[in-house]
């Protein structure tokens, strides 16, 4: 699909829709340079309905790609920038009395868009923080006993400062479960960080991009990545993993079903993703650090300490069929 080509409603299981995630992907790629396996990872967390959260120091790139996203895919886009004075009301919206109407009447936060990115989400308070947790959790909310839909699709993008900067709040373990998929960015290469510093702003970039795909063709892409075949030996594998993390001494807290959903889940989407007949190993080991990082708690006595080191730990111990 070219740019400035208009788009049109794609029939399922056709090459048409590989055509478009691969245009989706070397836009979001022309933006955020030389993070191709990130970018692939996040539009397989969209791609399996999950949200994403983004870990890394300040002015890597994390705000951008959020951004990135909501344009390429054709989303609505709403920004919370969280900080400590933040209320939940500021998130989901409030019911405010019109006169003329002699009723409240609801006015939706930005909670209601179709991509909210939560801007450094660990430097509001808790009360604040667990407002997304419905909406996350069941894509609705709840004011003054009243429930209204969020719409579909619906993706939040949060993004985290390091815990032991001044001013976070560290997310509890029920909050980060939300989230299917938790990335780190990193540094640039030499060669990307040179482009970025002598080449067009990136934001300046951004406006210029024409959407990929609109709401529509995405919902046709979630359903077609959930029903990514997955053979009986790759459920053992996944099985064997899930197991390791519940068994393993270095390993306090395992995978829960939830997690093992979310395995599943990623996995199914990366194959899609990648234009696999099935889901192979391969798409299994690429989001399992994404996805079980932040959900494996270390033993006290262990020698793995960080999420990554934790997810080669496991993936390492357990045989590929």
């Amino acid at each position: 699909m070219q740019r400035g080509s208009t788009l049109e409603q794609l029939p399922l299981g056709t090459d048409q829709q590989k055509a478009v995630i691969d245009t989706a992907r070397r836009s979001l790629a022309s933006i955020v340079l030389g993070k191709d396996a990130e970018i692939s990872l996040a539009l397989s967390c969209l791609l399996a309905r999950g949200h994403l959260l983004i870990e890394d120091l300040p002015g890597l790139g994390k705000t951008i790609l959020a951004q990135s996203l909501a344009r390429v895919l054709g989303l609505s886009f709403q920004r919370i920038q969280f900080t400590s004075d933040l209320l939940p009301a500021d998130i989901v919206g409030v019911s405010v009395f019109r006169q003329q109407e002699g009723a409240f009447v609801f006015q939706p936060g930005p909670v209601f868009s179709q991509l909210v990115l939560a801007d450094e989400v660990n430097r509001a308070t808790p009360k604040a923080q667990s407002a997304l947790l419905e909406a996350m959790e069941e894509r609705q909310v709840t004011v003054d006993g009243k429930t209204h839909e969020l719409p579909d699709p619906y993706f939040v993008v949060a993004t985290q400062n390091p815990s032991d900067q001044i001013g976070t709040f560290q997310l509890p373990e029920s909050q980060l479960d939300r989230f299917l998929m938790r990335l780190e960015l990193g540094y640039p290469n030499e060669e990307n960080e040179r482009e970025l510093i002598t080449g067009i702003d990136r934001r300046e970039m951004l406006n210029d991009i024409t959407p990929s795909l609109h709401p529509e063709m995405l919902l046709d892409l979630q359903k077609s990545a959930a029903k990514v075949h997955m053979s009986e030996p790759l459920v053992d594998y996944i099985q064997a993993l899930i197991r390791f993390t519940r068994e393993s001494p270095d390993i306090e807290t395992g995978l829960s079903p939830r997690g093992a959903l979310a395995l599943v889940a990623a996995a199914r989407a990366h194959a899609f993703m990648e234009h696999h007949s099935g889901v192979f190993p391969d798409d299994v080991q690429a989001v399992f650090g994404p996805v079980a990082g932040h959900r494996l708690k270390p033993a006290s006595s262990s020698a793995y300490r960080t999420p990554g080191e934790l997810s080669r730990h496991v993936l390492d111990n357990v045989a590929i069929p």
